[in-house]
């Protein structure tokens, strides 16, 4: 911490940024454009600049190296997220304003998203604004892809970045963008690779400690994406649109385990996800706007078997056994998710200083999981309808209030109020806020059953369909300061939720007697079961510390800091009485800073420098121990060559991470407090070539109507 403290505190600026952040454009708390000091709902920004002096690989590390608001434990099926206490299922990940789609066990597969294809990525905490549903208790992340800045001057840009690291690590990035008239046509390719590592050789499993366990702490995997979007200016202030996206990933996992051990795996895993949408947008010059949006998408795994199994499922009549037989080469779906939704929304000012933002949405989800659900199928449908007027009858004081109607097809309705203020006194910003969340279960909560063996030990997760829709109320207020050199801020929240969802333990007598009798019926497996089940009461708070600091033009401090406290309490039905619970992943404590140093050596060769640390203290779990506390520090160096202003253009990325070669060695299955595997190195090449002429782009000027759209 004195580390910490000696480089300051904050994430939004780097140096010459300084300035810029100052009439940087952020959309995502309202859904139309303020310049980031002026807008109503307390935004944090991840900017272009601090992604290139950071030179991440992945969307978790971006994250958690560049803000402390997250928290990841990833695994085989994507990551275990949490942002101010809640998990995956209370965060919203927007890519250019849409929902991201599908996850395995409540865990979103961040892969999906290329770190080179991010122009910058806007954070809000909290449901604080009436355009995003029940996604969004814990917060909103919309990442902005770099497609308008990608064509900003037309013609044509191709772009080629490959980088190599440690464990045999790939990442390739690959662009094309075309502007031919009132057409264009976006085309992007990416490719992830790793070999995977194992940090300890122990593990815990039949009452004793294996020493030569073959289990890895992560997998070799191999994904691969391919993007398009296509784009046709009707008129000048009119644009339609279809794209459409196809994702593979595989998992491969250790074959030549031996018992007793949970490294013996016969079946690897394999995804499969596609996407399609046609939509339009219509802007007045005034900025009054309308668009529509269509969506499909699809996210499916299977296992995919590489030794004979007689697997887990649910036979015709309902009965959970375990006598499917699989051999090598068979592949079988574990799970089809797909959606279908359509948003209708428009922004219109108003006179006396309001501006109306309004929409409705349609959602509608499709669960295909033959081998995890009951029936085999499940679906559920949502609709909405919002409104949020931003009121300015002052120049110093604005009024943003929302109220978003919600109705489920199987929780009935629910409508939830959004309210904040934000007074302007100079460079200071005092904001507030109170929101209302209504999250209604998924339909994996409901219906899903899933049974993982380790050992002799079985683990069997069970939906719940007595489940009731969750409720939250949520509280804010930031006081921040943003002048030339210097950025600072303290932002303080309370959330507290009513009916969550979590995945407790429950006891034996809850568990059905077809696992019981496939399980553990001789005697020789323990079942520990786990169902999803609303909790009496639960509530996170927390304080968020952000400074930045610009010494020079050249070389800047930067850091943040975030406290967090969690309570929940379940009522035990053997005790007759309320027990407090754990909320999975919290840390009272998270941090990160940087140090970062630009240079121009003549007029072909320019050095970037960015020395880095993040850590947390203590992780808590309600089963299989805590994750130790750690703190990791990370170099990056950056290196243009050549003239700017070129139509060719290169760039040569170097740096290590963990310089001091931490490792977390606690034994399988246990918690752990970071995966970092020691120190690792990477280098990356990149070329741009682009041509054209620039266009010329409106600045955004506070207290107009201007909406810049999500997309």
């Amino acid at each position: 911490m004195v580390v910490i403290l000696a480089m300051g505190f904050g994430v939004n600026v780097r140096g010459q940024e300084a300035a810029d952040t100052l009439h940087e454009v952020v959309v995502t708390g309202t859904g139309t454009a303020h310049r980031l000091r002026d807008v109503p709902v307390q935004t944090e920004v991840i900017s272009r600049r601090m992604l290139d002096s950071y030179g991440a690989k992945s969307l978790e590390e971006i994250l958690s190296g560049l803000t402390s608001s997250f928290a990841f434990n990833e695994g085989d099926m994507g990551s275990q997220m949490q942002m101010g206490g809640l998990g995956n299922s209370y965060i919203l990940i927007l890519i250019d304003g849409k929902r991201i789609h599908g996850d395995v066990g409540g865990e979103n597969d961040l892969s999906l998203i290329d770190p080179h294809n991010i122009d910058h990525i806007e954070i809000v905490r909290g449901a604080q604004s009436a355009l995003y549903g029940s996604d969004a208790m814990a917060g909103v992340i919309n990442i902005i892809t770099r497609r308008h800045a990608f064509l900003a001057k037309g013609g044509v840009a191709a772009e080629n970045v490959t980088r190599y690291g440690s464990y045999n690590d790939v990442r390739q990035h690959d662009a094309v963008g075309v502007t031919m008239g009132r057409a264009t046509s976006y085309t992007t390719f990416q490719m992830q690779h790793n070999d995977g590592w194992r940090n300890t050789s122990q593990e815990y499993t039949e009452a004793m400690v294996v020493t030569d366990s073959r289990n890895r702490t992560t997998n070799n995997f191999t994904n691969w994406q391919l993007g398009e979007r296509f784009s046709y200016a009707l008129t000048p202030s009119t644009e339609l649109y279809a794209e459409g996206s196809y994702y593979t990933k595989g998992i491969h996992r250790p074959q030549d385990g031996h018992y007793p051990s949970c490294d013996v795996y016969t079946y690897d895993l394999m995804y499969r996800n596609a996407g399609a949408s046609v939509g339009g947008r219509w802007k007045s010059r005034r900025g009054d706007a309308v668009s529509l949006d269509v969506d499909w998408n699809k996210h499916a795994y299977y296992y995919e078997y590489t030794a004979t199994t007689l697997t887990d499922g649910y036979d015709p009549t309902g009965r959970f056994t375990n006598y499917y037989p699989y051999f090598a080469g068979q592949r079988s779906l574990q799970s089809d998710q797909q959606r279908l939704m359509g948003t209708l929304k428009g922004i219109v000012g108003l006179p006396a200083g309001n501006l109306l933002n309004a929409g409705a949405e349609f959602r509608y989800d499709y669960l295909d999981a033959p081998m995890r659900t009951a029936t085999g199928t499940a679906s559920d449908w949502t609709a909405a309808l919002y409104v949020q007027d931003e009121y300015t009858p002052l120049q110093w004081l604005n009024v943003t209030a929302g109220l978003r109607l919600n109705q489920n097809e199987n929780f009935g309705f629910r409508a939830t109020p959004k309210l904040s203020t934000m007074v302007s006194l100079g460079d200071f910003r005092l904001r507030a806020g109170w929101s209302q969340g209504f999250k209604t279960p998924t339909t994996k909560e409901l219906h899903y059953r899933y049974l993982h063996t380790m050992g002799s030990t079985a683990f069997f997760n069970m939906g719940n369909t007595d489940l009731k829709a969750q409720r939250s109320n949520y509280w804010s207020v930031g006081l921040e300061y943003r002048g030339q050199k210097l950025t600072a801020s303290v932002t303080g929240y309370w959330n507290r939720l009513d009916d969550m969802i979590v995945l407790v333990n429950v006891p034996e007598g809850e568990i059905p007697p077809s696992v019981t009798s496939a399980y553990g019926g001789d005697g020789s497996n323990a079942i520990i079961a786990r169902r999803y089940k609303n909790m009496e009461d639960a509530r996170t708070c927390g304080i968020d510390v952000n400074l930045s600091y610009a010494l020079t033009a050249e070389w800047s401090l930067s850091g943040n800091y975030s406290w967090l406290d969690t309570k929940a309490h379940q009522y035990n039905t053997t005790k007759d009485r309320l027990v407090s619970a754990t909320i999975d992943g919290m840390a009272h404590h998270r941090w990160s800073a940087q140090t970062t140093w630009n240079h121009r050596f003549g007029p072909r060769y320019r050095l970037g420098a960015s020395l880095s640390t993040r850590g947390s203290s203590r992780r808590y779990y309600e089963n299989n121990g805590n994750g130790r506390p750690y703190q990791l520090w990370r170099l990056s160096t950056t290196h243009d060559l050549g003239p700017t202003g070129r139509p060719l253009s290169y760039r040569v990325e170097a740096g290590v991470d963990d310089i001091f070669n931490y490792v977390d060695r606690t034994m399988h299955p246990y918690h752990l407090g970071t995966k970092a595997s020691g120190t690792t190195v990477y280098a990356s090449f990149s070329i741009r070539f682009q041509t054209g002429k620039r266009v010329k782009q409106q600045i955004n000027k506070p207290n107009q109507n201007n909406y810049n759209d999500e997309d």
